[in-house]
């Protein structure tokens, strides 16, 4: 059966559960913006985008109640490419979510294909939600969701929740280039203050968080200790070292040159409300290459979100980044723009970029 009509039986289905059953609930956004890069050796690119706060999708949520404080609930959302109707992931129905968990007094426990906890956090991390061209953090990469996890997800207590997780390999045992993914995260919130850590063991990525809410905005500070630099690069810092949206296999060979190169990234990041429809904020951030290889960067942004309704919103952004002698970062939205530079457009050149666009949820 070809994916498409796979795709049109399946959200048939799902449409009539959801007319039959009031408990699930059919969601999803669009988001599309007319990007434009422009690299310091004189290359530069337009394009018609998907996803620079986040990634199209549609999807379906729902459950039943067990028990007065115990219930079943479900999650499936599929990703899309608004800008040409195309599946994000065509192998996949629901790349983006697929999981059953139960929730009860002591806690969730859910089951299949679900986010990371980095990936989950990105609120805490700038003002962009770690997205758009202009986040330093997302223009490193982040892990983003894994096949076969099982995870627990405490109740918030004193205003401090833990959340594990644990993804198995499935694919003939463990060894080194097939082995489980374990994730871990922590996250305080009381008051005007957000704290956390979220990380996983595999190529190791470690996310800190500090957040303090003002009057009229927030302010953002993160810090990331990783090697898995590859997500969102091309040219001198491409590689594969652990696969960032599917099973927790293919860690790296041995000989991978970016395997010891560890970075250190840190940003800072702030938002003002100038009005109760209009936001605006900035952030600036590090990639250092603690291997002393020159392959780090760091980079600037500043934007503005503007409220239509409670729906939809217009937003602009302006981004810059200088890649070191050795480096080939580029930029990165929710999901890699289709219309982007590579290689000597990349490889140790300064990068500017402008984004504007539309969000609308719904």
């Amino acid at each position: 059966m070809k994916t498409n009509t796979a795709v049109a039986i399946a959200l048939t289905a799902c449409a009539g559960l959801a007319q039959a059953q009031s408990n699930i609930t059919v969601y999803g956004n669009f988001d599309e913006y007319i990007g434009y890069i422009h690299s310091s050796n004189g290359s530069s690119i337009t394009g018609l985008n998907d996803g620079a706060i986040l990634r199209s999708r549609l999807g379906f949520r729902g459950g039943e109640t067990l028990a007065p404080g115990y219930d079943v609930k479900f999650t499936l959302e599929t990703g899309l490419n608004a800008d040409t109707g195309a599946q994000a992931d065509s192998p996949r129905l629901f790349d983006r979510q697929a999981w059953v968990g139960l929730s009860a007094p002591f806690g969730e426990v859910r089951v299949g294909r679900q986010n990371t906890e980095i990936f989950a956090t990105g609120g805490a991390i700038d003002y962009t939600e770690r997205t758009t061209f202009g986040s330093v953090v997302n223009t490193f990469g982040i892990p983003s969701r894994y096949d076969n996890d099982i995870s627990y997800r405490s109740p918030r207590v004193a205003g401090l929740m833990l959340t594990l997780h644990y993804a198995l390999a499935e694919n003939g045992g463990a060894t080194r280039g097939n082995s489980p993914v374990y994730q871990a995260a922590l996250d305080f919130e009381k008051g005007p203050y957000r704290l956390g850590y979220a990380g996983l063991q595999a190529s190791p990525n470690h996310h800190v968080y500090a957040d303090y809410k003002y009057a009229m905005g927030t302010v953002y500070l993160a810090f990331v200790r990783s090697n898995n630099s590859t997500a969102n690069a091309n040219g001198r810092n491409a590689g594969a070292i652990l696969s960032n949206i599917s099973v927790p296999n293919n860690f790296f060979a041995g000989t991978d040159p970016n395997a010891e190169r560890y970075y250190n990234i840190w940003q800072v990041s702030a938002d003002y409300r100038l009005t109760p429809a209009l936001r605006v904020g900035a952030l600036y951030g590090q990639m250092r290459d603690t291997s002393g290889g020159d392959a780090g960067a760091r980079g600037a942004n500043a934007g503005a979100y503007y409220t239509l309704s409670k729906r939809t919103t217009l937003y602009g952004f302006a981004s810059w980044l200088k890649n070191e002698a050795n480096a080939g970062f580029r930029f990165s939205s929710s999901a890699g723009p289709s219309a982007n530079l590579a290689g000597a457009a990349i490889n140790g050149q300064s990068l500017s970029g402008l984004q504007l666009g539309i969000l609308h949820r719904f």
